[in-house]
């Protein structure tokens, strides 16, 4: 998992499977179904695949009295509704998601072999083709981006057998979720777990969401322990400098999060944490 340049975490075989960096902005409602056949030539040398996706429901941080994230009402408009737009890269791993109100990057582990190329190069090719989207918005007399909030998640798939056989070991992996194993107890080991918590970043600025759920893999069948770590927020500077250094704020909270939830022994011979 990479690191910011503050941070010396690092390990040599993170169990990262996918990166989405992404922001929400104000719905550019000029942006019609022709405009999506133009933005593609603009990424089509790269990104030679094109796909259709609903589009997502945006979810606000809000800092009340009682933690809460709140949808995002759609504004009332005579404009048709678009889909989600997938622009898929030529290997497959970098993803690029566009709707009215939304652009998302993505790497995504495909294949086996492929290994998580570092916050770095993510960052960097989320910044590299914001740039281009912004820039084709301009070209095309369509306005400029209102930023309400930015995103970054992290997907790690945890298979059993690294650092943990059956969820009653779950403590082994996740020391702060303890399934108590008391003799004569009534309840048997969960079939399933479904957990999930968050935390509240400095000055509000989002905040850090944590899900742990049991799935099986589809093609062999085994069981995966998926650990989600998403930071979702905005700062009070909403401008291009104050954007990247949010998400370096998210990142680091991503893996300081992660060295904080997962137990020292699992991190250093199975991920090989580097110290």
């Amino acid at each position: 998992m990479g690191t910011t340049q503050k941070s010396l975490i690092n390990y040599e075989n993170p169990p990262v499977v996918e990166v989405v960096c992404g922001i929400l902005f104000e719905s550019i409602h000029n942006f019609l179904a022709p405009h999506i056949g133009l933005l593609w030539e603009k990424f089509r040398p790269e990104y030679p695949e094109c796909r259709e996706a609903p589009p997502l429901t945006p979810t606000i941080e809000t800092f009340e009295r009682e933690p809460s994230s709140r949808k995002l009402k759609f504004e009332i408009s005579e404009t048709p509704p678009l889909p989600r737009i997938w622009f898929v890269h030529e290997n497959e791993n970098g993803l690029i998601q566009v709707q009215r109100n939304r652009f998302l990057y993505n790497w995504r582990k495909i294949r086996p072999s492929d290994e998580y190329p570092r916050y770095y190069y993510v960052i960097e090719m989320f910044r590299k083709q914001l740039s281009q989207f912004k820039s084709f918005l301009q070209e095309n007399n369509l306005g400029e981006i209102s930023p309400l909030q930015y995103e970054m998640t992290y997907i790690n798939h945890i298979p059993q057998g690294d650092g943990w056989d059956s969820i009653k070991d779950i403590g082994k992996l996740f020391p702060d979720f303890v399934f108590r194993r008391k003799r004569g107890r009534f309840l048997n080991e969960p079939e399933a777990i479904n957990w999930r918590t968050s935390f509240i970043l400095p000055n509000q600025a989002g905040r850090f969401h944590v899900t742990i759920q049991k799935i099986r893999e589809s093609e062999t069948n085994r069981p995966i322990l998926v650990l989600n770590s998403t930071v979702r927020g905005i700062g009070n500077d909403k401008s291009t400098e104050g954007m990247w250094e949010w998400f370096d704020l998210a990142h680091e909270w991503i893996v300081y999060g992660f060295a904080d939830l997962t137990a020292k022994e699992v991190q250093k011979t199975i991920w090989g944490l580097k110290e």
